[in-house]
């Protein structure tokens, strides 16, 4: 595969695919700037390619984690001159999709969406489906099947027992002849399949704390030990700024209303919650916000890095499934390293490094739990320093948008 992308990739297809619609697996869409190229997976299976035109300069294509939030057969650009954009599959709201051409050269030549050749377009837009995977790197990544005890598997619900309490009498029922009791031969019982609960995927981001989270906390917190911090909403008015005030002057801590850490520290010390977490687990399902819970990053020195893992092929004997990994470049700016207290980035073709990651996050076991209550086949997991991100809004998946990094 790394040979043909090398001496640039015409359209190609699995013969083994259902591509006239029918077949709906959890597939990847992988596109690469430096290549020039779109792969579809079905875990680490390549299932199609296809060369691709990406931003030219000026008008690069963003690189990141992105899903399909919308196909029309039929698109007109409603920023360049009503362009003909036929089989328009949506990456975000600002203006990125996948779309078919009639000029796909084997380099940049776009405003920024990816290109695709006309009979290409047509038979992946037969292939996807809303909120499928795409993401877009300079450098060829290739999803590598993973296992972690930090990744979720599905909840099973085994089905209740049924028991012999009311069968058995007591000793002061029991009658003074033997009792005869007919019994029957032990026979071997088959186990029943685990058929999977067909429930829509879920999409996890665990991610570094942001201000919001961070003030929303805050104003549970103050409400819960008695000062009136307002409305739960993440911003710090008037209201909440007056309460961090009235909690500082009564601890004895300068009066200045700043969220610090020594704040922070003494809030959740007298709240009784230990120490204050400094990451943030979402989910979302149907595009919709579903979870919202903390969670703690160790050695937050340390950049986590930015990866995607998608889980599918859930075996109907265990119940359990496969997840795969990709990591992604990303290089963070010196502000946001600064502010997340970042001194040590993250190699994202280092080995295991995905792994390293999973390792220094801590969930609650509730988290857990209602995690893999909601984990279905296709199901995605994102870890990433970049929180939520502005192109992640109302009717979106997680949008992550990465930056590349500098060329030596």
């Amino acid at each position: 595969m790394r040979l043909a992308f090398g001496i640039g990739l015409v359209f190609s297809l699995s013969a083994s695919t259902a591509l006239a619609g029918g077949d709906r697996a959890p597939l990847q869409i992988v596109v690469s700037r430096d290549q020039q190229s779109l792969v579809v997976y079905d875990g680490d299976t390549v299932i199609a390619t296809s060369n691709v035109s990406t931003g030219k300069p000026g008008h690069s294509t963003p690189t990141g984690i992105f899903s399909i939030l919308e196909k029309r057969r039929f698109h007109a650009s409603n920023i360049y001159s009503n362009a003909p954009m036929p089989f328009m599959q949506r990456l975000t709201w600002s203006g990125i999709a996948l779309h078919a051409s009639n000029h796909v050269p084997n380099h940049p030549a776009s405003h920024g969406c990816v290109r695709l050749p006309d009979d290409f377009a047509k038979q992946l837009f037969k292939m996807t489906s809303r909120g499928l995977h795409v993401l877009i790197s300079d450098r060829q990544l290739v999803p590598q099947a993973i296992s972690d005890p930090f990744l979720f598997q599905p909840a099973i619900v085994q089905p209740a027992l049924l028991s012999d309490a009311t069968l058995r009498p007591s000793v002061s029922h029991l009658p003074e002849k033997p009792v005869e009791v007919a019994t029957i031969a032990p026979q071997q019982v088959e186990k029943p399949t685990v058929e999977p609960e067909q429930k829509p995927p879920i999409r996890i981001l665990i991610t570094r704390r942001d201000q919001r989270d961070i003030t929303r906390d805050v104003q549970a917190l103050l409400n819960q030990i008695g000062y009136t911090a307002g409305t739960i909403d993440g911003y710090a008015g008037v209201q909440t700024l007056q309460a961090v005030r009235s909690f500082q002057a009564d601890e004895k801590m300068a009066v200045n209303g700043l969220l610090t850490s020594e704040f922070l520290d003494a809030l959740y010390l007298k709240a009784g919650k230990g120490k204050p977490p400094n990451g943030q687990l979402f989910v979302r399902r149907d595009f919709e916000p579903l979870l919202d819970m903390p969670v703690t990053i160790e050695n937050a020195e340390i950049a986590l890095g930015t990866h995607f893992l998608q889980f599918q092929n859930i075996d109907a004997a265990t119940g359990k499934g496969e997840w795969f990994v990709m990591s992604l470049d990303n290089s963070l700016p010196g502000p946001m390293k600064k502010r997340l207290g970042i001194t040590v980035e993250e190699d994202a073709s280092a080995f295991n490094a995905a792994r390293r990651s999973m390792g220094r996050i801590i969930l609650a076991q509730e988290a857990r739990q209602k995690i893999e209550e909601l984990l279905s086949e296709g199901s995605s997991l994102t870890i990433s320093d970049l929180g939520l991100g502005q192109e992640t809004g109302k009717g979106t998946d997680f949008v992550t948008i990465t930056r590349t990094p500098p060329k030596s």
